[in-house]
């Protein structure tokens, strides 16, 4: 085995055991999972019968490489149970796509991109995608989920964990986002009520999305050339915001996390007993745009821990912030 492929399949198991189920480590606060086998099979992941997979790009185009290269893409499940099921990821991804899911019955007109999260190493595919995925769609909307490109490191420098320049899972955003506005007619939406919301990694996503409209790859088509910032954004226990070297009760942001006053109305998510992504990360993110003076709404809970998605537990936040999230979209004029 190769000391490339010794790191990546070592990041992987990391990963797969601890950040992905969020609440593996030990604290007083939030209780740790159950464990299961980790079962990886190569394969590119299937959408399930009523999604549309989209490749973002066609296949003659050249795209920058994860970190595994060619490796083929592989699935399997997380090493934790969460609201008692399995949990499955995609990763090894080089050819990004969106799944796009339209309601049965009535449509408002909304859509939403979903970005889930795995820690830029794998993609959640069924917790933080799918399954929200199927909600979004009774609300009226249509959905498309992201399955980004991963692996990708974020590199170490003296000790911190610094952002990559060109970050691909942004890139595969922003596309998706293009995509979704250029072809707004053919999917029945409006190209000016597309929202994103992400989840842990992917709501950095969501964050940085929010925040820019510069792209780092060349334009390939129309799709391109319209907006990707998206029309509101919800964060969900969000994480790579905080400058952590500035002390525990720092609130500076990151060099990284830019704050634009063009960002979308935001609706914030976290559970105060997060033993992955602090509290200080929402905070931080949510007083900032306060300062540039965009809309942003804070929802926190005592319990809840981090990677619930939409599985009901015992802890209310799990239950409660669907409900959150559609009077807010009531609120600010999508729903």
């Amino acid at each position: 085995m190769s000391r490339f492929r010794f790191v990546v399949c070592s990041l992987l198991t990391f990963f797969i055991a601890g950040a992905a189920s969020g609440q593996t480590a030990k604290s007083d606060s939030a209780p740790a999972r159950v464990h299961i086998p980790k079962d990886e099979r190569e394969g590119v992941w299937q959408a399930p019968a009523e999604g549309t997979q989209v490749p973002l790009w066609s296949a003659n185009v050249a795209l920058a490489k994860p970190d595994s290269g060619d490796r083929p893409e592989a699935t399997g499940n997380g090493t934790g149970l969460v609201g008692g099921r399995k949990w499955h990821w995609a990763t090894y991804v080089t050819r990004p796509t969106m799944t796009v899911y339209r309601p049965k019955g009535p449509h408002n007109g909304a859509a939403m991109l979903v970005l889930p999260g795995g820690g830029f190493e794998v993609v959640a595919t069924d917790l933080e995608g799918t399954e929200i995925c199927d909600w979004v769609v009774q609300q009226g909307m249509t959905c498309a989920m992201l399955k980004y490109r991963t692996p990708q490191a974020w590199p170490a420098e003296n000790g911190q964990q610094r952002r990559p320049k060109v970050l691909l899972a942004l890139e595969d955003a922003q596309r998706a986002m293009g995509l979704l506005r250029q072809d707004a007619a053919s999917y029945g939406i409006d190209p000016h009520k597309i929202g994103v919301i992400g989840f842990s990694a992917g709501a950095y996503l969501a964050a940085n999305m929010s925040n820019t409209e510069e792209r780092t790859y060349p334009p390939a088509d129309a799709a391109d050339r319209q907006s990707p910032r998206p029309d509101f954004a919800i964060i969900a226990y969000t994480a790579r915001m905080v400058d952590t070297s500035k002390g525990r009760n720092s609130l500076d942001l990151q060099p990284w996390v830019t704050i634009s006053p063009k960002a979308p109305p935001t609706l914030i998510l976290h559970a105060m007993n997060d033993s992955m992504d602090n509290i200080r990360q929402p905070m931080a993110y949510a007083l900032a745009l306060n300062d540039a003076g965009v809309p942003v709404d804070l929802r926190l809970y005592a319990k809840g821990g981090h990677a619930f998605g939409m599985r009901p537990t015992a802890d209310p936040i799990t239950t409660e912030w669907p409900g959150q999230v559609k009077q807010w979209l009531h609120d600010i004029g999508i729903l």
